[in-house]
């Protein structure tokens, strides 16, 4: 497996591979009805990090099966779908980076492509300065940023349309 810096070249397939995985990894943390929400409101390609080159792929077999990355701008979460504005740059001095977008094709889970996605991204936040990390995290995510560090700062419900209601939890860790 090839852990790289995704490109644009990679953006269908990796959205390919959000959608696959917010389905199909949110069975037994969210209803049917939440999953479909959240992939199809919240999840999405965030072509800015690709931009900033702070998004990595892992590929298997020529295929991308993992995605995620961090990133030195203001946004916690989302795909470029719910951007509005600018995304200034962080201070990191006194900001936390963020993580972001962690996904994981359902037949590669539980290998360990999370921790390796989360290593590159601590090193990399680290060399550019940063102290600490900040992301939102999903149910299905959650299990995996605490095996990493990361503590619950609180939890609140993402309100989607059709009144749908997506519980993530705000978390931090120091680096």
């Amino acid at each position: 497996m090839e852990l790289r810096t995704a490109e644009r070249p990679d953006i269908p397939a990796l959205g390919e591979l959000i959608e696959v995985s917010g389905h199909a990894l949110s069975i037994g943390y969210y209803s049917p009805e939440q999953a479909d929400a959240i992939t199809r409101h919240v999840f999405g390609v965030d072509t800015q990090l690709i931009d900033d080159q702070t998004y990595f792929a892992i590929e298997h077999e020529n295929r991308i099966v993992a995605c995620g990355g961090w990133s030195k701008r203001r946004t916690l979460f989302g795909g470029d779908q719910t951007k509005t504005g600018s995304d200034p740059l962080l201070d990191p001095a006194t900001e936390p980076a963020r993580i972001r977008a962690f996904f994981v094709h359902p037949s590669m889970a539980r290998r360990g492509l999370g921790r390796q996605l989360m290593t590159a991204c601590v090193a990399a936040s680290k060399q550019a300065g940063f102290s600490s990390l900040e992301l939102i995290a999903t149910m299905p995510g959650e299990p995996l940023y605490l095996a990493s560090g990361f503590v619950v700062l609180e939890r609140f419900d993402l309100d989607l349309p059709g009144g749908i209601h997506v519980p993530v939890s705000r978390m931090r860790m120091a680096i």
